[in-house]
């Protein structure tokens, strides 16, 4: 190893640590403040869990996932030809999510998970008349308002509950069911982001990411929350418009009309990733390419209208989702602690490889501004810039106040493509940051009964 490896090695886990004494101070805080006034609405500041270790039946799984993974991932991402490449990376990503949902045993791990008081199911049979209930869904997000939404069909669009409520009609209605298709439809995300990284920077950028992408602390809170499933919908609008403005798919136009489609899906699943604009911005000035904006801005009309034409007002019913924001917990928990202490809580999301990561994307930013500005960009430049864009996004929503606390789950479209940053690491480290990812990921599923 080189005099410049050893320094860079030395740095990423200085990083490591660092982002280990910030996790250690958001616990330590939390607790404190908890016990002492209990503003915080959380069992382990700064995660939305409790204290309980256990084991399940998920555990020799995700044993063998994890093994592996850290074994043969790596020489398979290398020589694997591409296409079956995605599909053994969707593969291991679902059986990794898979094995850490069931640790908590099927019923608690995946088929409770949308059936609590505060989930999507609660609401399904208010849906018998769709456009009724969409006509009418702002009169009923205050707290005080009659018959109020549970918190989470409240706190997002209707095409969140409106994909359970569809899945339902489909005779797929239920805790178990929804929480499989949160789970199969997140772990395309794997996907999604391998095929976005190849047309911006290039096939062995991707090749690199993709055991790091598959072995994320991350998939504890894919299996199964339906984030998961907007974190995998906000992923192929990426690797689309990717496609789209690279041309590197038959129908570059099919591709961007696609993208613009799922986008504007994606602002009728969460408000907050209205922000995955940045990304859209990221993807178009890395390409230089406006081609794809007129049909990406055509498809992206299109859910918009729908929703609006069925008597949905989007604006009216983010200000009122804001009131109510502030009427429930987020008007209790102190911004002064979760404007830090979400950034912890994404640190074991991400988990310390990417952290290492992001610090070799902060150290080439400077340089890569300044090739992006000439247009003379590397690989490296391009999958620093699309990183860049994503934790830009992450910052604003933390900024931004309407995110304190759970942002594990919440948070996890922009975390996908944080991770994406791995591929900057050295190859001779790699499988000792695989190991690392794997060894959080378990510690925090055996330990720990996470929410959603």
């Amino acid at each position: 190893m080189s005099t410049t490896e050893r320094t860079g090695h030395r740095r990423d886990l200085a990083a490591a640590g660092i982002a280990a004494l910030l996790v250690t101070a958001a616990v330590a805080v939390g607790t404190f403040i908890e016990h002492t006034d209990g503003t915080l609405h959380l069992n382990w500041p700064p995660l939305y869990a409790r204290w309980d270790p256990h084991v399940g039946p998920g555990t020799p799984a995700a044993l063998a996932v994890a093994v592996a993974v850290i074994a043969y991932g790596p020489a398979l991402a290398a020589r694997l030809s591409w296409r079956p490449l995605l599909l053994a990376a969707w593969t291991a990503s679902m059986a990794w999510i898979w094995s850490l949902a069931l640790v908590d045993g099927m019923y608690r791990g995946v088929a409770q998970r949308l059936t609590t008081k505060y989930e999507y199911l609660q609401v399904v049979d208010r849906f018998e008349d769709i456009p009724a209930t969409l006509r009418d869904f702002t009169r009923h997000i205050l707290i005080d308002s009659p018959d109020p939404w549970p918190a989470h069909t409240a706190g997002h669009p209707p095409g969140a509950a409106l994909t359970f409520v569809l899945l339902d009609r489909v005779g797929l209605g239920g805790g178990a069911w929804a929480g499989a298709f949160c789970v199969t439809a997140g772990s395309t995300a794997v996907a999604a982001v391998l095929i976005t990284l190849r047309a911006l920077a290039d096939e062995a950028t991707a090749r690199r990411a993709a055991p790091f992408l598959v072995l994320t602390p991350a998939a504890i809170w894919v299996g199964a929350s339906a984030d998961g499933y907007f974190a995998a919908v906000t992923a192929w609008t990426i690797a689309l418009l990717a496609l789209a403005a690279t041309r590197t798919v038959r129908s570059p136009a099919a591709a961007a009309l696609g993208s613009g489609l799922l986008f504007g899906l994606v602002c009728y699943l969460s408000y907050g990733l209205t922000l995955f604009a940045l990304v859209v911005a990221a993807v178009l000035l890395i390409t230089r390419s406006l081609r794809p904006l007129p049909l990406l801005l055509a498809g992206a009309a299109v859910v918009p209208l729908i929703f609006t034409l069925a008597g949905f007002n989007w604006w009216e019913a983010y200000h009122l989702l804001v009131e109510r924001y502030h009427q429930g917990a987020g008007g209790i928990r102190p911004y002064g602690y979760f404007v830090w202490a979400n950034l912890a809580c994404t640190v074991l999301v991400v988990g310390p490889a990417t952290v290492a990561a992001l610090r070799r994307t902060a150290a080439s930013a400077p340089a890569t501004f300044g090739r992006l500005y000439t247009g003379r960009t590397t690989p490296a430049d391009r999958l620093t810039a699309l990183v860049l864009a994503a934790l830009l996004a992450l910052l604003a929503a933390d900024l931004s106040g309407m995110s304190k606390a759970e942002t594990e789950r919440i948070w996890l479209p922009f975390t996908t493509f944080l991770s994406a940053a791995t591929a900057l690491l050295p190859g001779a480290a790699r499988r000792h940051w695989l190991t690392a990812q794997a060894v959080l990921a378990l510690l925090l599923n055996h330990l720990l009964f996470t929410g959603w």
